[in-house]
């Protein structure tokens, strides 16, 4: 009978003595901090402070996963900003009435940079998916661009 409730309570004492060590140890509260910040999306906080909790911890899995997690979402928001950047800069030579080559040739060049920046971009299963379809988003908008400069 005693047997009972001594497994529960052993289990629920070790559960505890983990979830202290847990919120102690310096390393796991840069990670959850990390976690925060990613979730904010912050990812250059976000990778910073789990860089600093893996340095504490190497077997800190949290810790790597965030830096992980951090670095493809920076890649992803780098891509996305210079997509923007060329877009605009596009949209100032296509309201010019007349384009020359050069600006044609400064077009194509802008879109096969666009276009080959997302081949390296490498989502996983944990990657913001907002990122990841608007990264989708300007990369079919440049390939169309290309097709029509191209031609």
């Amino acid at each position: 009978m005693k047997s009972r409730y001594l497994f529960p309570f052993i289990a629920l004492i070790f559960i505890l003595t983990m979830g202290i060590y847990f919120l102690v140890n310096p390393s796991y509260t840069k990670s959850i901090e990390a976690k925060y910040y990613y979730e904010m999306g912050e990812y250059k906080e976000a990778y910073s402070l789990a860089s600093e909790a893996f340095g504490l911890d190497v077997y800190n899995r949290m810790a790597a996963t965030i830096m992980a997690q951090s670095k493809t979402s920076i890649k992803y928001v780098k891509y996305i900003t210079q997509a923007k950047e060329y877009l605009i800069e596009i949209q100032e030579i296509a309201q010019e009435e007349i384009i020359s080559d050069a600006q044609r040739a400064k077009i194509k060049l802008m879109s096969e940079i666009v276009v080959g920046s997302y081949v390296k971009l490498a989502p996983s299963v944990i990657t913001n998916k907002e990122l990841v379809k608007e990264a989708a988003k300007y990369h079919n908008e440049f390939e169309n661009l290309l097709e029509k400069v191209t031609e």
